[in-house]
């Protein structure tokens, strides 16, 4: 899906108070004279997130209606979204003490009190009437940072350690706690705090920009207090563990090289900062789409207490690339130093954002510049491999990749995402014995990998073959990635792949839960309904995935089923290991009438609950590849292992039994 209009423009980005937002005085709206009219013109905005345009309507709205309370808190939420907070704290100011409203309300003030150093008034901001687990981790964590702020540091560590909540606040506290304590100046304790942290972080699936982002921490403290040889333990230790991210290769480099590193936290302010982007970094990586706009917050709000800060730079970016918005997405890297240890990785955005947004040969140029000013940068050949990609050249892709792992003498786990893609170049190129050996590398080099799990998983469903650990790796990379709605997507589509609709529609509904814009996930949805007999929601569903504007291809086959459903003597689509549409030739691979003589004298079988094709197969011939031959001799199943269900009879070769 192409980014939106409004974001295809290149924005120009200003830096007002410390802020990172668009030019809000270049944006032009058309006229309006009414207060609804304004109103509703900034809803639908939001509601398409363009933000710009729905503060300028909301602006203009207010006009009409100054003390309007639903549309403050409509412009409030908009700007804080834009990270626009200066222009926020009137109405914050307004809406303190509405308990719907506090969570940004009082947020937005607590923020300005850390920003003018008035850490009593910014602890008294942050007690909030409703809070969720979420909410209450950032204020409680922000709290103890104002604490430490007046001095207090042992009343910081007291009210860090008494937060209760679920299991998953325990990284988050446990690593606030070690950068208190760093900063507090107590140096044995802030490395024994560190040390425990990161020696169970290494044990724990942590999305890996948070567990780069705690390696750089632990090991920018020991370099700042000397001790280069520790610190460079610590971030190989990061790296042989799939915390690799971008920065922190390049903290190695720079370690090797006896460059010191600087703590990333430094004051009160920085530390509440830190808590914010934590929080947003999680709830952007693994919160599902619901939680984006939670996200998007906290990273403006961080950045208000740390401008011009390379970590939250990134994240803001990564975010607007969720949300297909390139042109803002470039904005945010072109705001990266070009010493920060983050140059490299934003150069390479830069390009394939260009790419996105249908400037390809201006991308191709930018990463090839990249890539001949450092030849052994693996990041490059993925950036311009992707490029490829995305336009569907997947040879020239391939190529990309292989002139990469022909550099590599020793594959690293770090290497896992250049073997991944090769092998997904590849798959798409229809050359699976060239990808499968890639996908397995990848996994060797980092078995828990979602992405990988899940694409060797779902292929290998796809194809028939190792079904019972292809199934294996899909379940594991949802337990994983449970909020992932494309990964749980797979999960449903190997079940409906297998037969096994009423686990279809259980999963498949679940996906659609997490992203319910995606036309793909409810086209499938639609699919497993109709199989199950709930046709009337199969064709709700079918219509929505046409509303949605799915790729030409797909828009075709759903256009198809809504005139006519999904007959049984057609055959059924299938969909690849990234969530792409197939249909099933139907007769594939059957037996003409003047072949049929094997058949005649065949012996017929009765397919139990439970089984597959495959599995016949292994049980009854020895060998589960063997499906194919079940395929040819029963024209009724038209060459789709699908259409077997429980109580069909089935030929199989009588002289293997």
């Amino acid at each position: 899906m192409k980014a939106t209009a409004a974001a295809a423009a290149l924005m120009m980005f200003s830096v007002e108070a410390g802020l990172a937002r668009p030019d809000a005085e270049t944006i032009e709206i058309a006229p309006v004279h009414s207060f609804s009219g304004a109103y509703l013109a900034g809803r639908a905005a939001e509601f398409e997130n363009d933000l710009d345009t729905a503060v300028a309507y909301y602006q203009r709205a207010i006009a009409f209606d100054p003390e309007n309370g639903a549309l403050q808190q409509s412009l409030l939420r908009t700007l804080v979204l834009q990270g626009r907070l200066d222009e926020a704290l009137p109405y914050a100011r307004k809406l303190q003490s509405e308990p719907e409203m506090e969570r940004f309300s009082r947020l937005v003030l607590a923020i300005d009190s850390f920003r003018s150093e008035d850490y009593a008034e910014a602890e008294r901001w942050l007690k909030l009437v409703l809070e969720s687990d979420i909410d209450r981790l950032v204020t409680d964590a922000m709290t103890a940072w104002a604490k430490l702020g007046q001095g207090d540091l042992d009343g910081a560590l007291a009210h860090i350690d008494g937060m209760e909540g679920p299991n998953w606040y325990g990284p988050f506290t446990d690593y606030q706690r070690a950068l208190m304590l760093a900063e507090g100046g107590r140096e044995a304790e802030a490395k024994e705090a560190f040390e425990v942290f990161f020696n169970n972080l290494v044990l724990q699936p942590v999305v890996p920009d948070r567990f780069g982002r705690m390696a750089e921490a632990y090991a920018a403290y020991l370099s700042s207090l000397g001790d280069d040889e520790q610190a460079l333990e610590v971030v190989d230790r990061a790296l042989e563990s799939g915390g690799g991210i971008a920065s922190v290769q390049e903290l190695r480099d720079r370690l090797a090289a006896g460059e010191t590193l600087k703590p990333v936290v430094t004051s009160a302010a920085d530390g509440a900062a830190e808590v914010l982007l934590d929080m947003a970094t999680e709830l952007a990586s693994s919160g599902g789409e619901a939680f984006l706009s939670f996200a998007q917050l906290y990273l403006q709000q961080a950045f208000a207490l740390r401008p011009n800060n390379d970590a939250i730079l990134v994240q803001l970016a990564r975010l607007a690339e969720r949300q297909q918005e390139s042109a803002r997405a470039i904005g945010y890297y072109e705001q990266i130093d070009g010493s920060s240890p983050w140059a490299r990785f934003a150069d390479f955005q830069i390009g394939l954002n260009m790419a996105d947004l249908d400037r390809h040969e201006q991308a191709i140029e930018h990463l090839e510049s990249a890539l001949d000013a450092d030849p052994s940068d693996m990041r490059a050949y993925l950036a311009l491999g992707g490029v490829y990609a995305a336009q569907e050249d997947y040879a020239a892709a391939a190529s990309v990749y292989d002139r990469a792992v022909a550099r590599i003498d020793e594959p690293r786990r770090e290497d896992w995402n250049l073997f991944y893609r090769r092998g997904i170049a590849y798959e798409r190129l229809k050359e699976w014995e060239k990808a499968e050996p890639n996908f397995k590398t990848a996994l060797e080099l980092y078995p828990d990998q979602p992405q990988v799990l899940n694409y060797l998983g779902y292929s290998w469903v796809d194809m028939n073959m190792n079904l019972e650990e292809a199934m294996d790796l899909i379940r594991r990379a949802v337990e994983l990635r449970p909020s992932d709605g494309f990964i749980v997507d797979s999960l449903g589509w190997a079940h409906y792949r297998l037969g096994e609709y009423e686990e279809a529609v259980e999963q498949l509904e679940r996906a659609v839960s997490l992203r319910p814009q995606d036309p793909v996930l409810n086209d499938h949805l639609g699919d497993a309904y109709w199989r199950v007999g709930r046709k009337l929601e199969a064709r709700f569903q079918w219509a929505h995935a046409r509303d949605l504007e799915p790729e030409p291809e797909l828009l075709a086959e759903v256009e198809q089923k809504l005139a006519e459903g999904m007959p049984p003597e057609e055959g059924d689509k299938l969909a690849d290991a990234a969530g792409n549409a197939r249909t099933v030739v139907p007769g594939a691979g059957q037996k003409p009438a003047d072949e049929d003589a094997e058949a005649a004298a065949a012996e017929l079988y009765t397919v139990q609950p439970g089984q597959t094709l495959w599995s016949i197969a292994t049980e009854e011939l020895g060998d589960g590849s063997r499906y194919h031959d079940i395929l040819e001799l029963n024209p009724v199943l038209g060459g789709d292992p699908n259409r077997i269900r429980p109580g069909l009879e089935l030929r199989l070769p009588a002289n293997d039994r």
